[in-house]
């Protein structure tokens, strides 16, 4: 693969199709599911025939869903129970250390 077909495919993959799915339409209401990307690529070569190299990382997390009922659109964050129980012990063993500090 070369590094022009390496940055083609990150640019094909961070596009809009990989943010938001294809709308769900059931019973008169539409979701349409959205997704944070983050991606980016590189490459390069040396000083040797065909020596190129050259890749690409992506990072997708649900964040939520649009929600289009009745004409009206609203927002339904998805909520990530393992992030939000990690944050909340990492906050905790700091109040802990942060109170035994003050002693």
């Amino acid at each position: 693969m070369s590094f022009s077909d390496a940055m083609r495919t990150v640019r094909d993959s961070l596009s809009a199709r990989t943010v938001y799915a294809e709308p769900y339409e059931r019973d008169g209401i539409t979701v349409i599911a959205a997704a944070t990307v983050i991606g980016g690529g590189g490459g390069g070569s040396g000083d040797q025939p065909k020596v190129d190299g050259a890749g690409f990382g992506l990072v997708a997390r649900p964040t939520g869903a649009f929600v289009i009922q009745h004409g009206k659109v609203s927002w339904k964050p998805a909520i990530d129970v393992h992030r939000l129980v990690g944050l909340a012990g990492a906050v905790t063993v700091a109040l802990v250390l942060a109170h035994r500090r003050g002693r």
